[in-house]
């Protein structure tokens, strides 16, 4: 493109799903995206924490080619071995024991929910099977995953959604044990909330949820779609928590920019027969080539390490940015390579404008917290350079002094 992009002429075509920050881009390269004027900006986005490799990375592109070169896709009629060796890859470091293959995190969510249905119909006679979810949880946009959703605003026009979804408080397990009922057949819950706000799950509280499952023959589905894949600092965020999801929901970074998503389960709850569930284009050989090639560059280059280790230092210049800007910033959280920077007020969306113009890209995680995401081979001094261009987005956004 040679920077002659016009956004009335794409508007015309493509349907308004999303508000868009007025910026085209053509290219990548790392942490970097150039859009079709030829401006930089440092991308701490990642595709909202889906690019773990970067942009154009080079072993990642060369198994691209390679694969496609070699077959794009067959029905899952037959055997296909890449989507084996990536099964394989996820069973021999998570607790799964079996995976299923989707194509994006709302479907492995789908996906999920119907197991933990087919579990509660065949093994503990439920008819009528009921799944706890969280409030500010995201889950999806189809109609399983945005019934699982616990934030009214995704429920707008699409009522009736389906039955036996209930929320309660994240974090509190009082709310969580008072809605238990017998027909409780799953509890679905994200370790860290990432739409919600940046929210890590608290450790006593996980460890409780668990131990109720365990009891009651409930199955603990944990959503990874965002902060799984070492984003947090660990290969899977559940690691943060010292307990160990049923079923593990995967998408976003799993195949470094290829659409792709997993159900994991362990053995006991992979009820699913022929004809229960399947899907056209998951684990063709394509996306399953690709997402083993990204799996085998993170642990090679040991970019998990590098999540924990540039997260701390991420952290620790967020905490200097809320100290400098009291009146904006309120505070920090998070894990590892996603952190959200809490806001006094609801202005997320002028913040990551802000910093758009200083050329660092940023992503709202609800109206009052900025997001950071970047890619996990961010380098120390990508951090510090995207530190630099926030401070100078917060200063933009300072009050003037009235001079009398």
């Amino acid at each position: 493109m040679d920077g002659s992009f016009d956004t009335k002429t794409f508007d015309d075509v493509i349907m308004h799903t999303y508000a868009r920050f007025p910026l085209a881009l053509e290219r990548g390269a790392g942490c970097r995206v150039w859009d079709t004027d030829g401006r930089a900006y440092l991308d701490f986005v990642a595709g909202i924490a889906t690019c773990s490799l970067g942009h154009a990375h080079p072993q990642l592109t060369e198994a691209i080619t390679a694969q496609a070169q070699r077959l794009l896709h067959v029905s899952n009629l037959y055997y296909i071995p890449e989507q084996g060796a990536l099964a394989r890859w996820l069973v021999e470091r998570s607790v799964a024991d079996k995976v299923f293959f989707c194509n994006s995190g709302a479907e492995a969510n789908e996906s999920a929910i119907k197991l933990a249905r087919k579990y509660a119909y065949t093994t503990r006679h439920i008819s009528a099977p009921e799944i706890i979810t969280a409030q500010a949880s995201f889950h999806g946009r189809t109609m399983g995953a945005v019934t699982a959703t616990g934030q009214p605003k995704y429920h707008k026009y699409f009522a009736p959604l389906l039955p036996g979804f209930s929320y309660v408080p994240y974090n509190d397990l009082a709310a969580l044990e008072a809605a238990l009922t017998p027909n409780t057949a799953a509890i679905l819950l994200e370790p860290l909330q990432g739409e919600g706000g940046v929210v890590p799950g608290e450790r006593e509280y996980f460890q409780a949820v668990r131990r109720i499952c365990d009891e009651r023959d409930i199955l603990l589905i944990f959503d990874e779609v965002q902060v799984g894949m070492g984003r947090t600092g660990y290969l899977w965020a559940y690691q943060h928590l010292g307990v160990e999801p049923d079923l593990l929901t995967l998408a976003k970074a799993l195949g470094g920019g290829i659409p792709i998503g997993a159900l994991c389960a362990r053995e006991k709850f992979a009820v699913f027969q022929p004809g229960d569930h399947a899907s056209t284009f998951g684990g063709n050989p394509f996306a399953c080539g690709v997402a083993l090639a990204a799996c085998r560059i993170l642990e090679a280059q040991n970019l998990v390490a590098n999540a924990r280790l540039r997260g701390e230092q991420l952290q620790v210049g967020l905490t200097k940015l809320a100290q400098r800007f009291p009146e904006q910033v309120a505070g920090v959280r998070g894990w590892g390579l996603i952190q959200g920077l809490v806001l006094q007020e609801d202005r997320a969306v002028q913040v990551v404008n802000a910093a758009l113009q200083q050329g660092l890209l940023l992503v709202p995680a609800g109206a009052s917290v900025v997001r950071l995401v970047p890619p996990l081979i961010v380098t120390s001094t990508e951090i510090e350079e995207a530190l630099d261009l926030l401070g100078r987005a917060l200063a933009s956004l300072r009050a003037p002094v009235l001079v009398p």
